[in-house]
């Protein structure tokens, strides 16, 4: 580190220490990776994929192989009957809005049993005003329950399924702009029970977003209906280029692929414009890129408590997604905080991060992201709006080494800036 990088001596033996704490940690990350990286490999040969499947189609994109194969191996991945998984999504956004639209008809009821959703669903809904095309806009109605200490309020979400008819009980797994705890499959599994138990005709739908192989099971294997997330995130494995999927069960997913494309055409349809090599090699590399993001995180995790500031998850805390939250007190550490992320990316070092009005958020944003693939959460990046708590999320790494280089220089720019009292 020290031969390529300027990093305070004292800064660098605290880094050794938090390394040595973690190594526990980066055990039980690896065994989690090793299973996850076995059962995508089984599923890649019992799907016999081939040369053949790596070609894209044109046109329309009828009789795509490589397509059809790509998303019955990635339901096999998630533990679901059926997905769609196509570069055409252009985010996670748009692609939980096309699950939403898909299963949810004017005068139907939804209700999230996490809280506030994240800030760029907001429009979507039509929470904050009836945004034009919005599913309020639509005549579809918005619930949610807020969340107790932090945590999905069991008996709140229990009375209001009771009280009312609701279509669609929304999921969040991962705490967005917020501190509460990310949701591991088995939060997610007794809130799925809960649903099925109250109101069994109600489908159950988990926004994924930065959760997969973080852990052995996916919210489909435990009870959700569909699932939906971005492939410029967790499963693209840094190699997609872009797109999102859907995975659940195949009356639904049929739903969706008619949202997608149109009524009676559906999934048929859709080239892949030589996208088919890039999702497959993204997808297969998933589970090995997801366990080096984890350990990054904990690294980050572990290092900044010793600092002295707060952190959530804890480096030793199970973990539902690849999110770590670092909580920095005021705007000038979080600026500090996130220019020095910037310095350790592969692309666009030498860019100075700086808030602003970023589209889809209500507070300025600051954003440090180098990455190869221009938004990508799996590559290392640390964004935050500028409110209270004053926090950096901080996600991705495509490989330990460097990630864990990033959250180095992270701290060396705020102790550049005074932001850190070292003895």
């Amino acid at each position: 580190m020290k031969e390529f990088f300027n990093i305070d001596e004292r800064l660098l033996k605290i880094c050794q220490q938090a390394e040595e704490k973690c190594q526990e940690q980066f055990k039980k990350i690896e065994k989690i990776s090793e299973y996850n990286q076995q059962k995508m490999l089984a599923a890649f040969i019992e799907n016999q994929v081939s040369e053949s499947h790596l070609i894209g189609s044109t046109g329309y994109g009828y009789g795509d192989r490589g397509r059809d194969t790509l998303e019955a191996l990635f339901a096999k991945v998630m533990g679901a009957e059926d997905s769609l998984i196509r570069h055409n999504f252009v985010s996670g956004t748009h692609t939980l809005t096309v699950a939403l639209f898909g299963l949810l008809r004017p005068g139907d009821n939804m209700l999230c049993l996490t809280g506030r959703p994240y800030d760029t669903l907001i429009g979507v809904l039509g929470i904050d005003g009836e945004s034009d095309g919005s599913l309020k806009n639509f005549g579809i109605n918005y619930s949610e329950v807020e969340l107790l200490n932090n945590k999905p309020d069991l008996k709140a979400i229990e009375k209001e399924l009771k009280n009312n008819n609701y279509k669609l009980a929304y999921i969040q797994r991962s705490r967005g702009y917020s501190l509460r705890p990310s949701l591991t499959v088995n939060d997610i599994a007794k809130l799925c029970e809960l649903v099925k138990t109250v109101s069994p005709n109600t489908y159950i739908m988990v926004d994924n977003c930065y959760g997969e192989f973080t852990e052995k099971l996916e919210p489909t294997a435990v009870g959700a209906d569909i699932i939906a997330g971005s492939l410029i995130k967790n499963p693209g494995g840094a190699i997609a280029p872009t797109g999102g999927y859907i995975a659940g069960k195949a009356e639904l997913i049929e739903k969706c692929a008619y949202r997608l494309t149109c009524p009676g055409v559906g999934r048929e349809v859709g080239c892949t414009l030589n996208h088919n090599r890039e999702l497959y090699m993204g997808l297969f590399s998933a589970p090995h890129v997801v366990g080096e993001a984890l350990k990054t995180a904990v690294f980050a995790s572990c290092l900044f408590e010793m600092l002295g500031f707060g952190v959530t998850p804890l480096y030793n805390e199970k973990r539902g997604d690849i999110i770590q939250s670092v909580i920095l007190g005021s705007e000038e550490p979080l600026i500090a905080f996130c220019q020095g992320m910037q310095k350790g990316a592969p692309v666009d070092s030498f860019v100075v991060p700086e808030p602003w009005n970023m589209p889809g958020y209500d507070n300025k944003v600051i954003m440090a992201a180098g990455a190869f693939t221009l938004g990508s959460s799996i590559e290392l990046s640390a964004d935050a709006p500028l409110r209270e708590p004053y926090a950096a999320w901080l996600q991705g790494g495509i490989n330990y080494a460097s990630g864990k280089m990033g959250v180095v220089l992270a701290a060396q720019s705020m102790l550049e800036k005074g932001f850190l009292n070292l003895k």
